[in-house]
């Protein structure tokens, strides 16, 4: 069990981020054991052949049969908007000391393959993450980001609602907050109270967690949550449409009102739906004009949501 103990000031200073680089490292679980996370299998499998030729030596390394991660594979993002080159120069000027550490405290030992310079194994890393962000994410990088982005949207509108704390005890069945401590039931049995004393919180949306993770050691206060929505990420999506409203709209329109009761992106809708991107924008354009869904930039992606006019004429086609 970890606790994260949080005063007034605490609570009011919870941001988000979302971080490239720890999806790198967490997607190693992915890739290691398939069976315990059935949402990303059609990631693993489209991108099984791509990944046939990068250095395995050195990803192999970088996780255990826990599925633990050494902590340099997961900092701690600034912003919703981090960017992987910014992370990956940062770990390259990882020191010495905590480069092993962070190894020893997954491995107990270092791994062989990282043995002599640890600025030459951080290059071989950098380059072996690198190279696996090219073959696995970089094709699918938008529809991920649009996910974790409305992810993080949605928190804000619990926020908005019904306050932070109601925020944080939703974010997945395994986190409880009261009284001012955020628990969070690992698998490992290590028992661990933080104090967050002033430092931050940062919370961590990502598609590569069942329950949640933190750092192993006390660094920096984090937790990785799984992102809402990514279940839908990679199938195509039917909604089933009040007759009513799709005589009006058209079937292609009613079904995306339908599915905009979450904020969502054209590219992560055109993926649900089986539709081009484009195809999309066009009709959100036309429900946007008529005043049924309302949309905002966030980040790199506009993201739409079913406006109260929508709501009320989709409960009327009922």
């Amino acid at each position: 069990m970890l606790r994260y103990v949080l005063n007034e000031t605490d609570v009011a200073a919870v941001r988000f981020g979302i971080s490239p680089l720890s999806e790198l490292g967490l997607s190693l679980r992915a890739i290691r054991d398939p069976s315990r996370f059935p949402l990303q299998l059609p990631w693993v499998a489209r991108t099984e052949a791509a990944r046939a030729g990068l250095d395995h030596a050195v990803l192999s390394a970088l996780i255990d049969d826990r599925l633990w991660t050494p902590d340099f594979l997961n900092p701690r993002p600034e912003s919703p908007l981090t960017r992987l080159d910014d992370e990956f120069a940062a770990l390259l000027e990882t020191p010495a000391h905590v480069f092993r550490s962070d190894l020893e405290a997954v491995h107990g030992e270092i791994p062989a393959v990282f043995a002599g310079s640890h600025r030459a194994a951080l290059r071989r890393i950098v380059a072996a993450l690198g190279e696996l962000w090219e073959t696995a994410f970089a094709p699918y990088w938008p529809r991920m980001r649009a996910v974790l982005e409305a992810d993080v949207v949605y928190r804000g509108r619990q926020i908005a609602q019904s306050g932070v704390g109601a925020m944080l005890g939703g974010l997945t069945s395994t986190v409880d907050f009261a009284d001012g401590v955020l628990a969070v039931r690992l698998r490992h049995p290590l028992e661990r109270t933080q104090a967050i004393g002033g430092s931050g919180l940062t919370l961590v949306p990502t598609m590569f967690t069942r329950r949640a993770s933190a750092p192993v050691g006390e660094g920096p206060p984090m937790l990785m949550y799984p992102a809402r929505g990514q279940g839908a990420l990679w199938e195509t999506e039917r909604v089933a449409n009040p007759a009513a409203v799709a005589a009006v709209l058209g079937e292609t329109r009613a079904r995306l009102l339908s599915a905009l009761g979450d904020p969502a992106s054209s590219t992560e809708l055109g993926v649900r739906f089986g539709v081009t991107a484009s195809a999309v924008n066009q009709h959100l354009r036309v429900l946007r004009d008529a005043g049924l869904v309302v949309s905002t930039r966030y980040g790199h992606s506009v993201l739409y949501l079913r406006s109260e006019l929508g709501a009320a004429l989709l409960a009327a086609g009922r």
